[in-house]
């Protein structure tokens, strides 16, 4: 099974969240949180798609590169800097150097903290993070589904109602 930047990302949050995603329990595409997102990529930077390209690597989609500096530019929703921004787009990162791209760069911005932040990528010691994380993910795909988290870390999740549903307050 091909590990996505997605399902690192989501490595990062719950470890149910990407055994679930990865056997194919979607619940993205009915969360007004992930649309939201979507929306906010397109109106705060809509001068972007005639500037720099998307990248189809296969297993996932970079929205934004700027191929003069080889910099990914990601876009998020949220209201907080979290790791699972920072994996995700070393993950991109490692993808491109596979690929052959030197020396690149990522930047996360959030619209709604007014914060660019720069990611910073060492191949050495960063390659062998993601590929701690592509084996720890390889080993939570392989077995049965993980337990939820705690209800209080899930309020804001997709999966929120799928892992929830039936449970007391």
């Amino acid at each position: 099974m091909d590990i996505t930047p997605t399902l690192i990302a989501y490595l990062h949050l719950c470890h149910r969240k990407i055994w679930l995603h990865a056997k194919h329990l979607r619940m993205e595409s009915s969360s007004d949180l992930v649309a939201e997102g979507r929306l906010i990529g397109e109106i705060t930077y809509p001068q972007r798609a005639g500037k720099w390209q998307e990248i189809d690597l296969g297993i996932g989609k970079i929205d934004f590169f700027d191929a003069k500096t080889n910099t990914v530019h990601e876009v998020k929703k949220s209201n907080k800097k979290e790791q699972s921004h920072i994996a995700q787009v070393k993950y991109y990162l490692y993808l491109l150097e596979k690929i052959g791209v030197e020396n690149p760069r990522a930047v996360i911005e959030y619209p709604k903290l007014r914060i660019v932040e720069n990611v910073e990528w060492d191949s050495e010691t960063d390659s062998i993070e993601v590929e701690q994380w592509l084996s720890t993910a390889t080993n939570i795909l392989q077995g049965t589904c993980p337990p939820k988290m705690s209800k209080s870390k899930c309020k804001k999740c997709s999966y929120f109602d799928f892992c929830w549903s039936g449970e007391e307050d």
